[in-house]
């Protein structure tokens, strides 16, 4: 469901996926390729939420407050961003919340159920686990992080070719 707010309309991109049980609300740009899963919340009512081209927002995720997905991004399921950033290829897990001012570096990857705190800088291809969330390894090799934001882009497209309602 796409929603105005206070004069500011969603702006979404013709080649991104916004599933219908998904709710966006004003200032929110989705770019191309970008896909946003069932039950996610992106409510941009204060200040504009950007969702870069070919990231994906998985079920039941929230976005608030001038939070920004870079290109080929991840929030996993039932994750958190407020207004913060998710830096190119960075990935949030599961249930992991990133709090304000929050930066989730280049290719850094969120383990699921972790809380970054306000104003933490997660370095690139950082590890960070725990609730405060802490470094726990360098990443070598990021190419899982590739794969999972291109296979996000191809499912999204087939859902959007192929799925359909059914009452």
């Amino acid at each position: 469901m796409l929603r105005s707010f206070d004069g500011k309309e969603p702006q979404v991109a013709d080649s991104a996926y916004v599933d219908e049980a998904a709710v966006v609300i004003g200032d929110v740009v989705i770019e191309d390729d970008a896909s946003v899963w069932p039950n996610t919340t992106i409510r941009g009512d204060h200040g504009r939420i950007v969702v870069a081209e070919g990231a994906n927002i998985q079920d039941n995720a929230v976005l608030h407050e001038h939070a920004a997905l870079e290109p080929y991004s991840t929030v996993g399921h039932s994750a958190i961003v407020h207004d913060a950033t998710v830096a190119e290829r960075g990935l949030v897990g599961m249930n992991a919340v990133v709090l304000d001012g929050a930066h989730v570096g280049e290719g850094a990857v969120v383990a699921a159920g972790s809380v970054v705190t306000e104003g933490t800088e997660v370095p690139p291809s950082t590890l960070v686990t725990g609730a405060p969330a802490e470094p726990k390894t360098e990443i070598e090799d990021g190419s899982h992080l590739e794969a999972t934001a291109d296979r996000y882009v191809e499912l999204s497209r087939k859902y959007a070719e192929t799925s359909e309602r059914i009452d």
